[in-house]
């Protein structure tokens, strides 16, 4: 096909100005409908564009693909006000069916208590700095970081594996995260039974407490809790896990759950 045949295909296949219009105007409505209006004050010129191609080729009649699932970026912004600066990137699943929808709104529900919780924390901690004799000149040298992130750590033609964080960072500062393992061909979420068998109890622990082993020094000193202290003792249904790229089971612990702050947060690969 000659490059001037090329440019005629693609200017038939191309929308008229109208068209684009229009569909940004259903695009703008739908994310309206998921999100408050104020949370839209920043979308990414890549979600933008991506959005604008599917509908570009609907107006055009050229089939999209029809995926069976897609984690997108759907609510990112940043922003700073009144010493917070809020660097938002929330996920959002695209798939048919009530599991996208549980998983979207649990989402959304972390999200908007993440939120509440870090302005309830700074407006906490500006009253007592006043109160213990902080001035006007000093508070505003005082900033905060909210941060929502995710990461996908493996995905498949059915499953997904991903983690969404919540953090704050300011005078001291935490992060709490979140493990999604979905199965979009059974509509379900995976548990370590469905990937290790009946006796992943026993699979789990064997391969935490090797690792743990390992992990202490020459010297004795380890920075794993005891057992009876605290430290680890056995998998349960609440466990956290990802799946890695390469198909192993990573099974997870926040920060402080069974070792000291200094280890941060663990994984062990099962």
């Amino acid at each position: 096909m000659e490059p001037r045949d090329l440019n005629r295909m693609f200017d038939a296949l191309a929308p008229t100005p109208e068209q684009e219009q229009a569909g940004l105007d259903r695009l703008l409505r739908t994310e309206r409908k998921v999100f408050p209006v104020k949370k839209l004050k920043k979308l990414t010129v890549v979600a933008i564009a991506a959005a604008l191609m599917v509908i570009s080729c609907a107006a055009a009649g050229v089939p999209v693909l029809d995926k069976l699932f897609q984690v997108l970026a759907f609510e990112e912004y940043y922003e700073s006000e009144d010493g917070i600066d809020y660097s938002v990137s929330a996920p959002r699943v695209e798939a048919t069916g009530a599991l996208a929808e549980k998983i979207n709104v649990a989402i959304q529900e972390k999200t908007d208590q993440h939120l509440a919780k870090a302005q309830r924390d700074w407006d906490d901690y500006r009253e007592a700095f006043f109160a213990t004799g902080g001035t006007e000149d000093e508070w505003g040298n005082r900033e905060m970081d909210v941060i929502i992130s995710y990461e996908i750590k493996s995905q498949t033609e059915n499953r997904v594996s991903f983690v969404v964080s919540f953090a704050e960072g300011w005078v001291s500062s935490y992060e709490e995260r979140y493990y999604y393992n979905l199965d979009f061909a059974e509509n379900r979420e995976l548990t370590l039974q469905d990937l290790l068998g009946d006796d992943w109890v026993a699979i789990c622990n064997a391969a935490i407490q090797k690792q743990i082993a390992d992990g202490v020094g020459t010297d004795g000193i380890t920075e794993f809790f005891p057992p009876d202290q605290g430290g680890f003792t056995t998998v349960d249904e609440n466990t956290s896990f990802y799946v890695r790229e390469d198909g192993k089971v990573i099974v997870c612990f926040a920060k402080y759950s069974i070792a000291a702050g200094s280890a941060g947060n663990l994984e062990f690969v099962i």
